[in-house]
């Protein structure tokens, strides 16, 4: 590396840190509310458990988790009008508040039918608020490398919520599944009562946006004419395939570690090392990434997720799966440390809660498709789901490298 290229490198790292010390208060308390989120979001991790607990089906339960995967995708498209059109501050307080009266009301439904409708309606409502969240971010900052900080920590927030919400729930569902359920419930409210008290103020969208997205609405742009975004298509392309692979991590990856001899004890293990090396580095890597162009990183990290998920299942040590975890977790970090911070600067004016939107049911479709289409894989030849990842990363990679804003700013990275 020479000189030049190291001073440009520890610039754009002190341009980061000194992004990150500055980031507007609007960041800190969006992150404060995600993490108490993640704290309380058990109902899409206990769910299926609670369904069975009641006497109905291992089926019946799928139909429950189909219905939350199917209500989430129309969500973050709902969710996505709404904060373009009424705000942001509304599109959270709207979701949160009926998400939490209707996750209430779950311990004391008892027909299945209903069952499925109001987690059905749950998945909906829960996913109005993440388009609004993001749109929140990308109005407070100013720059690339903002973006980027603001992001990073929205997704440290998530990473110690959902670390922390993993082991609260598990003490609580041996304890009482409505207790699980109406904590969640409460954790919604708070998160309800932070954005209404601290963003208040902040409903109205800034003035540059609310006059472009006025125009918009005249005009009726909708999701048609976003989708009419090649560079918009391809990311959503990208990021369903790239979903699809990450979530045999819990789907295939399981299965595979049982097939080869190895315990529950040990996939617990691995997942406990992805864990904690997202928790702890994936904020610095963040840093790291701000150095280069985005479309690099993420052609990069879709590599490194899905070639080292896909070896992991030709893989049978522990040493060398432990490895391969190691790889496709740097991958994780990569990608998701810069995607949707990438996604801001491709999204035209007064459409970011669109944009974020597609984004959001891009990525339920890659998430809910992987388990049903990678488990039939698996079932009917474990080899061709892992080749599928493989080759899935290569059309990611592809896919990514394609992804440049229409016109590169001065402050963007070059390297």
């Amino acid at each position: 590396m020479s000189a030049t290229t190291s001073d440009r490198s520890n610039a754009d790292e002190q341009r980061f840190r000194d992004a990150l010390r500055g980031l507007p208060r609007r960041v800190w308390i969006i992150s404060l509310g995600n993490l108490v989120l993640q704290v309380g979001s058990f109902l899409p991790v206990f769910i299926v458990l609670y369904v069975t607990q009641r006497g109905h089906s291992v089926g019946a339960a799928g139909f429950v988790l189909g219905a939350s995967g199917l209500g989430r995708v129309l969500g973050n498209v709902i969710g996505g009008y709404l904060t373009d059109t009424i705000g942001r501050r509304w599109s959270i307080l709207l979701s949160v508040v009926v998400t939490a009266g209707l996750t209430a009301t779950v311990p004391f439904i008892g027909p299945l039918l209903l069952i499925i409708g109001v987690v059905g309606l749950i998945g909906v409502m829960s996913a109005i608020y993440r388009p609004a969240m993001a749109a929140v971010l990308v109005d407070s900052v100013t720059s690339s490398q903002q973006r980027l900080a603001a992001f990073g920590v929205l997704r440290f927030a998530q990473n110690i919520g959902s670390t922390l919400g993993g082991m609260l729930g598990g003490v609580v569902a041996t304890i009482s599944y409505p207790g699980l359920f109406l904590l969640e419930a409460a954790a919604l409210l708070v998160f309800g009562m932070i954005a209404a008290v601290l963003l208040r103020g902040d409903a109205a969208l800034p003035k540059a946006d609310a006059d472009t997205t006025e125009t918009a609405a005249g005009r009726g742009v909708g999701y048609r004419q976003v989708l009419s975004d090649r560079t918009l298509v391809r990311f959503l392309l990208m990021t369903v395939f790239s979903m699809f692979a990450y979530i045999q991590t819990s789907v295939g990856l399981p299965l595979h570690v049982n097939d080869v001899g190895l315990t529950p004890r040990d996939f617990g293990f691995l997942m406990a090392l992805n864990g904690l090396l997202v928790v702890l580095l994936e904020l610095p890597i963040t840093s790291v990434m701000s150095r280069y162009r985005p479309e690099h990183v993420l052609a990069i990290a879709n590599l490194l997720t899905c070639v080292g998920l896909a070896l992991s299942g030709f893989s049978s040590g522990m040493v060398l799966l432990a490895a391969l975890v190691v790889m496709w977790t740097f991958g994780e970090m990569a990608y998701s440390s810069i995607v949707q911070a990438h996604l801001a600067s491709l999204t035209p004016p007064g459409m970011v809660g669109r944009y974020q939107g597609a984004y959001g049911a891009a990525y339920a479709v890659g998430t809910g498709a992987g388990p049903v289409i990678g488990g039939a894989l698996y079932a009917f030849a474990p080899w061709l789901l892992w080749i599928l990842v493989g080759v899935l990363g290569l059309v990611c990679a592809q896919l990514s490298l394609r992804l440049r804003p229409p016109a590169a700013t001065a402050e963007e990275p070059s390297t």
